[in-house]
């Protein structure tokens, strides 16, 4: 099942003397999370804030709405800030990390199944799935069109043809 409120960023600190905050955003990018005018401070919708922001470098800084002093933004420090999955509309083909994890990885040709993705990694290139099999063992597969075939997030699979050495040793 999807979780509705997903974990998208951390406020690590204040940002001046009138109650801004600064969150580390754990989405795409700052741009992704300023489109947001309302976050949610605990993963049930419980409790929310209503925010103005803008990207600055790598942050998000935000005002909070009722936040005017460093000693209140202070105390918001180390929350994490979640979004609601209704708030946004991904394009055709573009899936929350959230969503893939735990998929399993399965051959397209043969339907043997290698593990679970564990991680996404995002190296700039493209991102790269972690893989972990029954073992523990861990195994890199890039997200490239040539590798995956088919992403279920609702059936809770994703097809692949595996690169030569992916899952063996060969040199």
């Amino acid at each position: 099942m999807k979780k509705q409120y997903l974990d998208t960023g951390k406020i690590v600190g204040t940002h001046g003397i009138r109650g801004e905050v600064r969150i580390d955003p754990w989405c795409d990018s700052p741009q992704f999370l300023c489109a947001f005018k309302k976050l949610y401070l605990d993963e049930n919708g419980e409790t929310f804030i209503e925010v103005k922001s803008r990207p600055h470098k790598h942050i998000v800084l935000a005002k909070i709405k009722g936040v005017d002093t460093i000693e209140q933004a202070e105390r918001l420090r180390g929350k994490i800030v979640y979004i609601n999955r209704a708030d946004i509309q991904l394009d055709e083909g573009v899936n929350f990390v959230q969503d893939l994890l735990g998929l399993e990885v399965i051959d397209n040709d043969i339907g043997k199944v290698y593990g679970k993705i564990t991680d996404v990694l995002r190296t700039g290139a493209n991102d790269v799935y972690e893989i972990t099999d029954d073992s523990g063992k861990k195994y890199l597969a890039p997200v490239i069109d040539e590798v995956i075939c088919e992403t279920n997030v609702d059936g809770g699979y994703i097809k692949i043809i595996p690169m030569k050495g992916l899952f063996d040793d060969e040199d």
